[in-house]
């Protein structure tokens, strides 16, 4: 819950930066009642705001979704949801909530934590857009108020402990420098995309460090042939000696 309220007040900063850039106390609404994913948003109303192409805009705050699908393939399975419920669940798949999912050591704390950490930040999001939206000449310049780095810190917060093994940190810092380094250069959305690919690049390298399966299964053959020789060896040698020992009177 406590995700939930945290990044669901920076709905402030949404709700005042879609009304700067143009767009209606409907359409505002609109975007977190029906997109409900914070940097697609953003992305969009901040694209229209600096005078793109609505298209444009449109295919930024796409491009940014789509990790969103990748999201719901592991959560898919962590869930484990009747179908019916599977399309509701589906608008609630955003960083926040994944990052809760997976922290969590039970499929019951699984199910709990998404779906209370969905439904507060749904509500406190859609009704912190619609006061922003209303009072945006009240509220002024949003980046003195810090609101949109809300929801990004608190996804950090919640990955970090997440990455106890090597290569888990190789990827997320793989993914850092990419997607910072390809920020300037590339539209809204697409670097994001391309530092997922710090994950496949990761676990190609560590695989080529590894030895074959089959040449581990060789060598561990080996071994246990060799151990075995050892012993077969070791136990002649016991029973020439008790051969050789005088026999006792039965």
């Amino acid at each position: 819950m406590g995700v939930g309220v945290a990044v669901g007040l920076s709905g402030f900063a949404f709700g005042v930066t879609s009304a700067g850039s143009g767009l209606t106390l409907l359409q505002t609404c609109a975007l977190s009642l029906l997109v409900f994913t914070g940097a697609s948003q953003f992305a969009l109303v901040g694209a229209l705001a600096a005078g793109g192409n609505p298209l444009t805009a449109a295919a930024g705050a796409f491009f940014l979704g789509v990790r969103n699908a990748f999201y719901g393939l592991r959560l898919s399975q962590l869930l484990a949801l009747p179908r019916a419920v599977r399309p509701f669940a589906a608008h609630w798949v955003i960083d926040e909530t994944t990052a809760v999912a997976l922290a969590q050591p039970t499929r019951r704390s699984v199910r709990l934590g998404f779906t209370v950490t969905g439904l507060t930040l749904y509500v406190l999001w859609n009704l912190t857009t619609l006061l922003g939206a209303i009072g945006a000449e009240a509220i002024g310049d949003t980046d003195a108020w810090g609101l949109d780095a809300a929801g990004p810190a608190v996804f950090l917060a919640l990955l970090a402990p997440m990455l106890k093994s090597v290569t888990e940190r190789a990827v997320a810092g793989i993914a850092v420098v990419l997607g910072l380094a390809l920020l300037p250069v590339l539209p809204a959305g697409v670097p994001v995309l391309v530092a997922a690919l710090a994950a496949p690049a990761v676990l190609y390298v560590e695989g080529r460090r590894r030895p074959p399966s089959g040449h581990a299964a060789e060598k561990r053959a080996q071994n246990e042939a060799q151990n075995d020789a050892h012993d077969g060896a070791h136990d002649g040698a016991h029973d020439s000696v008790r051969n050789e020992a005088p026999g006792e009177d039965r």
